[in-house]
């Protein structure tokens, strides 16, 4: 009888309630028959197998059923509501089953089937889904990044006269921090407590972490010091807390407190865990303190926490940052001997870290292993990755571009945005201006839309090849189209200095300052341009009127007017007191000299023969 149920919609009510006190003969006879090869169920039987499955609280048996019907069976959402509605036994059935529809929607992403299953509830059936519902759909337009539509939809769902939960407001909480909003996710925590319901743990620790994360650190631990206050003495912090602020500390790089931190989750009896050591670990050797981190991992052994890949990436990441590449090859190799699991990231820093260094051959070696092996993602990222870095290597890599980007075509990828982006900016940097228009022409041809990045790439280099009058041409374009900035408006004037046109760099930089469109790389290239020219005096008059607009001299700053001050002195032209004055005025204005600057010139002129900078 059942399996002829399966195939038809025949007595529907009088099966339901047959078989609702028997889940699992259901659910194992349905299995057994779906063996069979002509076997396919009609939409309502799948519907009441759905319905006793709830019944039963066999939600995630329930939310397999709803999967098979949209995606397998290829039933819209709306026909399964319809299927569920049609199906529905007051007496048996339960209104969960509709918030289980939701769910299915959510968990493959589509946002928009989910809402108009709530919408056709409320609209065309006048029944309101559970808040828990709306959490769940609400969830997932954050995790999405759906911020402008979390916010609309959270809207209608008050409208609709819900009552929130503190999973609702541990939402609103969750959104604000995201947008750095961070007061006002504080004033969310207080209307908590005025209607009556507790913030959890998970309130605090987001809004400590969005503290942590916009560098308020103190905020931060001044809720996490008022906790229980806060909550009269409801909550206390768990390790998530201690991680943020760790996280916190580490970023800006206070290992001290970070570690002080560390001991008094211990002291309370809070064991710091995988992530608390993976994050001490990369916050010292983001300060180049190996010996403290590899310390620190050495301590996590001996506390039996086994270092996992998340922090041999970030080892081997940094290691490669700075030029190690014995060490992290090591590393490298510790992992495959220890059974240690490559993922996409070890692989993105191998890939990266073997370019960044110098060792493209093996790079791209890899990359060729990785692709037979099917391990590569269709991001594009190491692609794009050893296209920026071959393109930087020298014109003998155009060779090897083509073969990298001949491999994606055939394994069925499209060039990005950023594929097109570094070609353009490569070719430009290679003095090649006339590659970079022929991959700009492409990009075009397959309807990519080139970035403010790209057109800055170009302007660079037309600048650089001394083509500025066609740079000057295409940033009036830009111009008209709003597409432009401070970096696209430097490398003209660079170009303008380069071509010693002092009327159009004077001309374009007067421009520049009325639509506040400088900074202290618009400042640096006027003083070596007038120190060019031989006006070390006129170059410290723009460094004085960089100090007067609130823009800070920098090393690059000292090193210009002091290498071509001493220049001067050294034909005659100035003196060498003048030089050590120089020197004095720039230290006065809070200038960090370059210490390379100062070994080779300042401190011998002073009598030192060496001079470290603090």
């Amino acid at each position: 009888m059942f399996l002829k149920f399966l195939r038809s919609n025949i007595s529907a009510r009088s099966v339901h309630f047959e078989f609702r006190m028997s889940p699992e003969l259901v659910l194992g006879f349905y299995k057994r028959v779906g063996l069979q090869t002509n076997f396919s169920p009609s939409l309502e039987s799948v519907c009441i197998l759905i319905h006793v499955m709830i019944r039963s609280r066999r939600y995630d048996d329930a939310l397999v059923f709803m999967n098979n019907l949209l995606q397998t069976m290829g039933y819209s959402h709306l026909d399964v509501l319809e299927g569920l509605w049609d199906s529905y036994n007051p007496e048996i059935s339960c209104p969960h089953v509709f918030d289980t529809l939701i769910r299915a929607c959510t968990s493959f992403g589509d946002m928009n089937s989910a809402h108009e299953v709530i919408i056709n509830l409320r609209m065309e059936k006048g029944f309101h889904v559970s808040v828990h519902a709306w959490n769940n759909f609400l969830n997932h337009l954050i995790t999405s990044n759906e911020l402008n539509s979390f916010w609309k939809k959270y809207t209608e769902m008050i409208s609709c006269g819900y009552t929130e939960n503190i999973y609702t407001y541990n939402l609103v909480v969750y959104a604000l921090c995201k947008e750095m909003r961070l007061y006002e996710a504080i004033s969310m925590f207080y209307r908590m407590l005025k209607v009556g319901i507790h913030p959890n743990v998970v309130t605090f620790n987001m809004i400590i972490n969005g503290a942590c994360k916009i560098s308020d650190i103190e905020l931060g631990l001044k809720l996490y010091r008022k906790m229980g206050i806060m909550s009269m003495e409801y909550i206390s912090p768990n390790s998530i807390t201690f991680n943020c602020l760790i996280n916190g500390y580490s970023k800006l790089g206070n290992m001290k407190s970070a570690e002080s931190l560390k001991d008094e989750m211990t002291k309370m009896g809070i064991k710091p865990n995988l992530i608390t050591y993976a994050t001490l670990v990369n916050g010292y050797l983001r300060k180049g303190c190996k010996k403290d981190a590899f310390r620190l991992c050495s301590h996590m052994v001996d506390k039996g926490i086994a270092p996992n890949n998340v922090v041999y990436n970030s080892i081997i990441h940094w290691l490669f940052f700075e030029g190690d590449t014995t060490t992290a090859s090591a590393f490298l190799s510790y992992m495959i001997k220890t059974n240690i699991l490559f993922d996409k990231f070890t692989n993105s820093i191998l890939v990266t870290g073997l370019s960044r260094n110098g060792y493209l051959n093996e790079a791209l070696d890899y990359h060729k292993w990785l692709v037979g092996k099917n391990l590569v993602d269709k991001d594009l990222f190491l692609e794009n990755t050893l296209v920026h870095y071959l393109l930087r290597s020298g014109n003998e890599s155009t060779l090897k571009v083509k073969q990298v980007l001949d491999d994606m075509i055939a394994r069925g990828l499209s060039l990005d945005s950023v594929t097109y982006g570094s070609m353009i900016d490569g070719f430009s940097k290679q003095g090649s201006i006339s590659n970079a228009i022929r991959v700009y022409d492409d990009m075009i041809k397959e309807g990519k839309k080139p970035n403010l990045v790209i057109y800055n790439s170009i302007v660079d280099g037309l600048c650089k090849n001394l083509s500025v009058d066609l740079a000057k041409i295409m940033v009036d374009e830009l111009k008209k189209l709003g597409l432009f900035d401070v970096v696209t408006l430097n490398s003209l004037l660079n170009g303008f200095c380069a071509n010693w046109n002092i009327n159009e760099v004077l001309n374009l930089f007067f421009q520049m300052q009325e639509g506040n469109l400088v900074n202290e790389v618009t400042y640096n290239i006027l003083v070596n341009f007038f120190c060019k020219i031989g006006s070390i005096q006129e170059g410290r008059e723009i460094m004085e009127m960089m100090v007067a607009n609130e823009v800070a001299p920098n090393s690059i700053t000292y090193t210009i007017l002091v290498t071509n001050a001493f220049k001067k002195s050294k034909v005659g032209c100035y003196s060498r007191e003048k030089v050590i004055e120089l020197h004095d005025d720039l230290m006065v204005k809070g200038v960090k000299p370059d210490g390379q600057t100062y070994d080779k010139i300042v401190g011998p002129l002073i009598g030192e023969e060496s001079f470290e900078i603090s």
